[in-house]
C-alpha cells in the first residue's frame, strides 16, 4: 500500500527526474522495441523463442518488468499466446505486490467476469471514452491497471494512452498553480441517469456506504426516493511514490458537464438543474472551473495520445499514475477485460 503526502511548495518546485535507462538486453528470452521512435510509450515486449510462458517468465523477471514500467509507463506484451482469463489473472499476480483489487466506488458500469477481473467500461460503442487515469476522482486508486484483449473489435476500439508526466509538463503554469491550490471537487447524484449508489458502492446497506464515505473523506447527503448526493475534494496533481515525478492526476475534464455534447448538456440542465446533475466537477472551493481551461486540458490529452490496434491475446500493462488511457469508438464485437492491483491512498 502506497501513501502520498504533498505540499504546495514541493509540487510547484518539482521537475521531472531523469528517466532510468532500461537494459533491454538483460533477458534473452524476450525482445523489446518501441512502436514508434518518436513516441516513448508503450514499450513492446514479445517472445524471442516459441512457446514462452508469460506467467513463468514474468515471475522470474518481476524486477525487470517493474523497472521498465517505471521508465516507460506502459508495456504491451504481444504474441505470448495467453490462455484465457485465468492465465491473465495469474500474470497480474506475478507482477504485483498483494492481491488484485476490487472495483469499488465505481464511476462506470462494469461486469465482474472472473476473480476480480472485470469488463472494460460498458459504454456505447459509437462513443469514445476520454483519456483518464483510473480512479483519479478519488483519494484511493490502483497503481497498476492491466488490460487483456480477448477479442479485438472489427473496426476501431483502440485504447489510446498518454503520458501523465508530459501532461503536467505541458500545461500552463498558471493553470497548474490554480488547480494545485484549489484541487478538484466532484459532485455526484446517484439514482437518476447515472449509476445507483448500490452499484457504485457494491452494497444495499446505507451504513456500509456511510462508513466508506467517512473513511474516504466523502461528504454525503441522503435524498428522497432513495437517492444519494456526494461531494469529495481530491488532488489535481500527484507525485509518483516510486519515481518522485509529478503527474497530472484528476478527472475534472471528464466529470465536468462540458464533457457532454451540447444538446445533451442543455437537456440535462433543463430537466435537473446544476445541483441535480448526475455528475459535475468544480474547483475544490466550489467555484466553477472555466470551460476554456478544461478544453485546453482536453486538447493536450489529444495531442499526447498514442494509439495502436489491439491484437487478440495482447496484454497492456500501465502504471496508472504515469499513464492515462481511454477508448476509441468501434464496430463489431470487442472484448477487452481489466484487472487492477497495488492500492495507493493519499493522506
Amino acid at each position: 500500500m502506497k501513501n502520498l503526502n504533498l505540499d504546495e511548495d514541493s509540487i510547484i518546485n518539482s521537475h521531472l527526474s531523469r528517466r532510468e535507462v532500461v537494459n533491454i538486453d538483460q533477458e534473452q528470452l524476450v525482445k523489446t522495441e518501441l512502436f514508434n521512435c518518436q513516441q516513448f510509450l508503450p514499450l513492446k515486449i514479445f517472445p524471442a523463442i516459441d512457446q514462452l510462458n508469460l506467467v513463468k517468465w514474468s515471475t522470474n523477471n518481476k524486477d525487470f518488468i517493474n523497472k521498465a514500467l517505471r521508465n516507460y509507463g506502459a508495456i504491451l506484451f504481444r504474441d505470448f499466446n495467453v490462455n484465457g482469463l485465468e492465465e491473465f489473472e495469474k500474470f497480474i499476480r506475478a507482477i504485483s505486490q498483494g492481491d488484485l483489487l476490487e472495483y469499488t466506488y465505481r464511476s462506470t458500469r462494469r461486469t465482474q467476469i472472473g476473480q476480480k477481473i472485470y469488463t472494460s467500461t460498458e459504454y456505447p460503442p459509437h462513443q469514445s471514452i476520454p483519456l483518464h487515469n483510473e480512479n483519479a476522482y478519488s483519494s484511493i486508486w490502483p497503481m497498476k491497471i492491466c488490460f487483456f484483449c480477448v477479442e479485438p473489435a472489427t473496426k476501431g476500439g483502440e485504447t489510446p494512452i498518454a503520458d501523465s508526466r508530459k501532461m503536467f509538463e505541458r500545461l500552463d503554469p498558471d493553470i497548474k498553480k490554480r488547480f494545485i491550490q484549489k484541487k478538484v471537487m466532484y459532485v455526484r447524484n446517484f439514482g437518476e441517469l447515472d449509476l445507483s449508489w448500490q452499484d457504485v458502492f457494491q452494497t444495499t446497506n446505507r451504513l456500509d456506504v456511510e462508513s466508506y464515505c467517512h473513511q474516504a473523506g466523502i461528504e454525503f447527503e441522503w435524498k428522497d426516493s432513495d437517492r444519494l448526493r456526494t461531494r469529495q475534494v481530491c488532488q489535481a496533481v500527484a507525485k509518483h511514490p516510486n519515481t518522485d515525478e509529478m503527474v497530472w492526476f484528476n478527472q475534472a475534464h471528464l466529470f465536468h458537464i462540458s464533457s457532454l455534447q451540447p444538446e445533451i448538456r442543455e437537456s440535462l440542465l433543463s430537466i435537473f438543474g446544476e445541483d441535480e446533475l448526475p455528475r459535475n466537477a468544480y474547483y475544490g472551493d466550489g467555484s466553477p472551473i472555466e470551460t476554456s481551461i478544461l478544453d485546453e486540458i482536453r486538447n493536450i490529452y489529444q495531442q499526447e495520445a498514442v494509439t495502436f490496434s489491439w491484437h487478440q491475446g495482447d496484454i497492456l500493462l500501465l502504471d496508472n499514475m504515469l499513464t492515462a488511457h481511454g477508448r476509441m469508438p468501434f464496430s463489431g464485437e470487442r472484448k477487452v477485460v481489466v484487472g487492477m492491483s497495488e492500492v495507493c491512498i493519499t493522506t
